[in-house]
């Protein structure tokens, strides 16, 4: 059973006519919810098919904005991405 606070998905089946989230955080947001939505089982068919599609849409928007930052990473260190250590 979804969370009486989950927003449902558009039963329009309108995940390629829903506005792309305007940040990285925006996205996982929302593609959060939808695997959350999609995990719960409660959703019918038609929109556990929208729900994918749009995380489809949501997962590559993430990477995208990873690979961007990770590219602008390089130009900066000299074109070699250094490994990270947490001190």
């Amino acid at each position: 059973m979804p969370k009486a606070s989950a927003k449902p998905l558009p039963a329009d089946g309108g995940a390629a006519a829903q506005a792309m989230p305007a940040t990285y955080e925006d996205a996982m947001r929302e593609l959060e919810h939808l695997v959350s939505q999609l995990e719960s089982g409660a959703l019918p068919l038609e929109e556990m098919l929208s729900g994918y599609q749009r995380g489809a849409q949501l997962l590559e928007l993430c990477r995208d904005r990873l690979q961007a930052v990770e590219d602008q990473i390089k130009v900066l260190d000299g074109g070699v991405l250094k490994p990270w250590s947490a001190q």
